[in-house]
């Protein structure tokens, strides 16, 4: 066996393992930027996590004074987005098919201008059908200069048909990083 011919051929099998790795990389980038915009499409189909189909509100007429159903907020902000991003109050009571008001705080701590978009969340999912929101600051990108807060509030109700037996709903928010659409 030719010790060049070997080390020649060794040197090949490495760069070709060393250019799939870089497209197994790549790859998966494509995929981490693709997955908010892909999530987005997914919930408008199939009304997933609570995602409106951007119908309004105002069909709402009747209010469920009998039962409290408490909903609760929570918040988290993906790695690389320098922003501080929590619910104003942890939880709020309401009636079914009243319509409230709560607000969220982000702010960014970055020294520079960061783009980001919410993705919702409901549990349980039973439950996700019956959170309507009206207004969200989840609907759009939000950007922050430097050093900026902001409140964003979320204009939402829970419908009278939600099912007796869920008293509690869990409606939670995560910030990912996104790239401002030019």
């Amino acid at each position: 066996m030719d010790p060049v011919n070997s080390t020649e051929e060794r040197q090949k099998s490495n760069k070709r393992l060393g250019l799939k790795l870089l497209w197994v990389v790549a790859a998966a980038l494509l995929f981490a930027f693709a997955l908010v915009p892909i999530y987005n499409v997914l919930c408008k189909v199939t009304g997933l996590n609570g995602k409106p189909d951007g119908k309004a509100a105002s069909a709402i007429t009747r209010v469920d004074n009998t039962r409290w159903v408490t909903v609760q907020f929570t918040s988290s902000v993906m790695s690389g987005l320098g922003w501080d991003f929590y619910p104003k109050q942890p939880s709020i009571r309401v009636h079914p098919g009243q319509i409230e008001t709560v607000s969220f705080i982000a702010k960014n701590v970055t020294n520079e201008a960061v783009t980001g978009q919410a993705v919702p969340s409901i549990s349980p999912g039973m439950a996700s059908t019956h959170f309507k929101k009206i207004e969200c600051f989840c609907f759009r990108k939000q950007e922050l200069k430097p050093g900026e807060t902001r409140e964003m509030p979320l204009r939402f109700y829970v419908s009278p048909d939600m099912p007796r037996d869920v008293s509690e709903v869990t409606l939670s928010y995560t910030f990912f990083n996104v790239k401002p659409a030019n």
